[in-house]
């Protein structure tokens, strides 16, 4: 795929408190991927989308937090606000009018497929409840903001998990449209990237790493915690001294998703020879882990007790972004009323 001078669009949903298995699976792949595509005189545009995340949460000051939360923790994973574009979602006026218009040209059918909704009202027909209850306009509507935040800023592809596939597809026929109701090429196409090999992390019990299965190893948590979170991953009764195969230990599995590829080693042939018990295992992975992610943890921490730089990035973030979305807004505009 040719980055080179492409604009990639990135959203980050608040969500709270967050574990190794997103750091892996999204955090640490986003930042990489953006900064490739800066050094090849690419953009990355990134934004803490907390206007979506008001559908899940609607107490003021947990939403505060955990939209703060969650700048800071991209700014101590390793992404650079000097070089991307980092910013707030509610901070870029034009997104706003953007969906307005893009609401004309959106058929509702689209909204009636959309992944999203459908859930909601498969949940609510499985309780023997109406169809929508529950269910927000917000909630509807949520595949248009998703195009408005994508076309707003003339992206070329966006990253995004298998079930983010389709909002990205929405927003290309909706793009699509006004381009064919004007007859020329009005708003650019944008194109979905998804890691085919995204690392899936398993969590302490060996389903997918989950708050919501309470299995998960903390992203920022002290040694002790972080300890405590790799004592209690699942581990069989197989005698010490048997020889093992690697890939059927939830340990292994879980080291292999993280941890340096020199531990990972050590612990694949200490299995497969046998007598490397369980415990030695996890006291290695848990200092490990620790001490991978204890500067981390600290720049994350500093962050949150200076937020008012971090509000200064936003908002240096957010003046570059609408230097990119306001003629991409004017040209719709433009073309819409014959201006």
């Amino acid at each position: 795929m040719e980055l080179s001078g492409k604009c990639v669009l990135t959203g980050v949903k608040p969500t709270g408190t967050l574990h190794i298995g997103n750091y892996v699976g999204a955090i640490k792949p986003a930042i990489e991927m953006g900064n490739r595509v800066i050094e090849n005189g690419g953009k990355l545009v990134m934004f803490v989308a907390d206007y979506h995340a008001i559908n899940f949460m609607k107490d003021p000051e947990r939403l505060s937090q955990i939209i703060k939360e969650a700048a800071c923790t991209y700014l101590a994973c390793g992404l650079n606000p000097e070089k991307a574009i980092f910013f707030r979602q509610s901070d870029i006026p034009e997104v706003f009018e953007m969906t307005s218009l893009l609401t004309n040209f959106t058929p509702k059918g689209f909204m009636n497929k959309a992944h999203a909704y459908k859930a909601a009202v498969d949940k609510n027909v499985a309780k023997g409840e109406p169809n929508d209850a529950g269910i927000n306009m917000g909630l509807y509507n949520y595949p248009i903001l998703m195009a408005a935040d994508i076309l707003t800023y003339d992206s070329d592809y966006v990253p995004v998990g298998k079930d983010q596939v389709q909002h990205v597809e929405i927003t290309a026929d909706i793009a699509g449209a006004i381009n064919a109701c004007y007859k020329k090429e009005v708003l650019k196409l944008p194109k979905a990237i998804t890691q085919e090999n995204a690392a899936v992390l398993p969590g302490t019990d060996g389903r997918k790493m989950s708050k919501s299965y309470n299995n998960v190893i903390p992203l920022f948590a002290d040694a002790n915690e972080i300890k405590k979170a790799v004592m209690s991953i699942k581990t069989d009764c197989q005698d010490i001294n048997a020889p093992k195969n690697p890939e059927d230990i939830l340990l292994y599995q879980i080291a292999r998703g993280f941890c340096a590829s020199e531990l990972v080693q050590e612990i694949e042939e200490g299995l497969k020879k046998g007598g490397m018990g369980y415990g030695t295992i996890k006291k290695m992975m848990a200092e490990a882990i620790a001490n991978e992610l204890a500067p981390i943890h600290e720049r994350y921490m500093d962050h949150m007790a200076h937020y008012k730089d971090v509000e200064e990035m936003l908002q240096l973030g957010a003046q570059k972004a609408r230097t990119l979305a306001k003629p991409v807004l004017e040209n719709l505009k433009a073309t819409i009323f014959n201006k």
